[in-house]
């Protein structure tokens, strides 16, 4: 199953990148492989997959532990700092900063563990109270505090769309976002990359696609639908 659903989802990516007139390339699918036990994400890295997500840091820890080395473990869940530490040479990428005081964790524990850390600012672009991410009108004040710290790179924005029906009707947010990305790079903060826009799930990521993100989150397309019960 996991096999022919990243086909499914390959041939999406490869067909929303041609109307877009873009290069497949400029896409990284990311497998979000929450609550999925490793048998799925090992179908999945057979397949050539080797950029998974995961929301908790305990789990991911633990997978990281199992699966082969050469993956690139995408931390994209809400982040506690008390749990930073956990990730330090480990998380190719954390998606999830909303906060100077989170980046701040992070650029302390890099620092206590000699390592370099790429980050994205989380940007709430619908202004949805249920969900992380700083506003879009704080985020430059954000990513202008967070680039003075260091052992951390800011590499560019992500957000989480609504939950729609129909996809279209969060193209707006997309283009928003990436609209906020180029004015931050226009501004040239050092220390700042706006190079990687990670916006996109299973429902809408061929619109995201369109409007501009280098990086979709891809879980129910991938493996099907989460199962919380189970155990790894």
């Amino acid at each position: 199953m996991v096999k022919e659903n990243l086909s499914d989802v390959e041939n999406r990516i490869k067909a929303a990148c041609e109307r877009a007139g873009r290069e497949r390339s400029e896409v990284t699918l990311i497998a979000v492989s929450k609550t999925k036990p490793v048998s799925m994400l090992q179908e999945a890295y057979e397949a050539g997959i080797r950029e998974f997500g995961e929301n908790k840091v305990q789990e991911m820890m633990d997978k990281y532990d199992e699966m082969p080395s050469d993956i690139h473990w995408h931390m994209i869940g809400h982040l506690q700092r008390n749990k930073v530490k956990y990730l330090m040479g480990k998380a190719a990428l954390i998606h999830s900063v909303d906060s100077l005081r989170l980046a701040q964790e992070i650029s302390a524990q890099s620092v206590r563990h000699n390592v370099e850390t790429d980050i994205l600012i989380e940007v709430n672009i619908a202004g949805e109270e249920s969900k992380f991410g700083i506003s879009a009108d704080e985020t430059i004040r954000l990513v202008t505090e967070a680039a003075k710290l260091p052992n951390i790179r800011i590499q560019g924005l992500m957000t989480i769309a609504p939950y729609v029906e129909d996809p279209e009707k969060n193209r707006i947010y997309f283009r928003k976002i990436r609209e906020l990305s180029v004015d931050i790079a226009d501004k040239k903060i050092d220390n700042v990359c706006m190079s990687i826009l990670s916006m996109g799930m299973t429902g809408d990521y061929e619109v995201a696609i369109e409007e501009g993100a280098t990086m979709v989150r891809v879980g129910t397309g991938i493996f099907g639908e989460r199962d919380y019960e189970l155990k790894l």
